[in-house]
């Protein structure tokens, strides 16, 4: 029982706190998550990952396993989730909106601190290929899910070039490969900018969810729910298992696993008209409940 409420004051109420200030902000100065969203997503993030994957020198093999295997992982939770839903009958447009909500962690902004704080910067690194994989899934797969053929082949293919933290992860690889270090200057620049990352991810963490509400859809979010917090985890266990992942690279899979539905998931169903209260009901209940399935989750992984 210490072991469960030490891993939740130490590694999950931090960003619950961090969370709570930007839901007040938003909430109490109407601050829009907007701007920071996109100082975090377009300078923070793409500069975290350079800094995580140079500075820990990840190779080659690392960064390809942990970038497959999260593919396979969020394919395989879609599919079922796909499965179950039609098994269900639900209505088009709502099974859609649980398979994009199952599918997609909130690997980011949740997923990176929690891993940060539980298992440090080594296994930070790996997540933060989890991360950058999860939103190439998100803007192209995601998108063709979301507007179930109305979105061409191509526009889905160039939005993957609107990611800047892909470019963070082609630097990276070239300055591994060639043996490369940033001027002094240029250094301690992005090394600034990637320290800012996690703060603010969870200051607009919290913005967003103060925009939930509550909209019913019972069998929908708890087939979210199982999928995204309880199966997924499980089938990153056995992934991990069949494949040998071993020490932080395994720890980071299988936590950025068991995250819950990704903010990202409701910028599509407003996009595309998808059921948004319900996904974003699925973000808010997701998260809030996350700390039940994640604080044992976290217990073992440090066993």
């Amino acid at each position: 029982m210490n072991d469960l409420i030490n891993q939740f004051l130490n590694n999950l109420l931090p960003i619950f706190l961090i969370a709570a200030a930007g839901y007040l902000i938003s909430k109490w100065l109407g601050v829009n998550p907007r701007s920071i969203s996109q100082i975090t997503f377009n300078i923070f993030s793409p500069c975290l990952v350079f800094v995580l994957i140079t500075k820990n020198e990840l190779g080659n093999a690392q960064i390809l396993e942990m970038m497959i295997f999260a593919a396979i992982l969020i394919i395989v939770v879609g599919s079922i989730t796909w499965l179950i839903g039609r098994a269900l009958r639900l209505e088009r447009r709502l099974l859609i909106a649980v398979v994009i909500a199952a599918m997609f962690m909130n690997a980011g902004n949740f997923g990176l601190p929690l891993t940060l704080f539980a298992f440090g910067e080594l296994a930070l690194a790996h997540a933060s290929l989890f991360f950058v994989m999860s939103g190439i899934m998100t803007y192209s797969v995601g998108v063709v899910i979301a507007s179930m053929g109305s979105n061409s082949l191509r526009n889905s293919l160039v939005g993957l070039f609107k990611i800047p933290a892909i470019y963070g992860v082609g630097l990276a690889f070239v300055f591994i490969q060639l043996d490369w270090s940033l001027p002094t200057p240029v250094d301690r620049s992005v090394t600034l900018l990637s320290n800012a990352a996690i703060p603010s991810m969870l200051i607009m963490l919290g913005m967003q969810l103060q925009k939930a509400q509550w909209n019913g859809y019972l069998r929908a979010l708890t087939l979210v729910g199982t999928m995204r917090l309880l199966v997924a985890p499980l089938l990153a266990f056995g992934l991990s298992a069949l494949f040998g992942m071993q020490g932080p690279a395994r720890q980071a899979f299988i936590l950025e696993a068991a995250m819950p539905t990704a903010v990202l998931t409701t910028i599509l169903a407003t996009e595309y008209d998808i059921e948004p209260a319900f996904i974003t009901t699925a973000v808010l209940t997701t998260t809030l409940i996350s700390p039940i399935t994640l604080t044992p989750l976290l217990v073992f992984l440090s066993g």
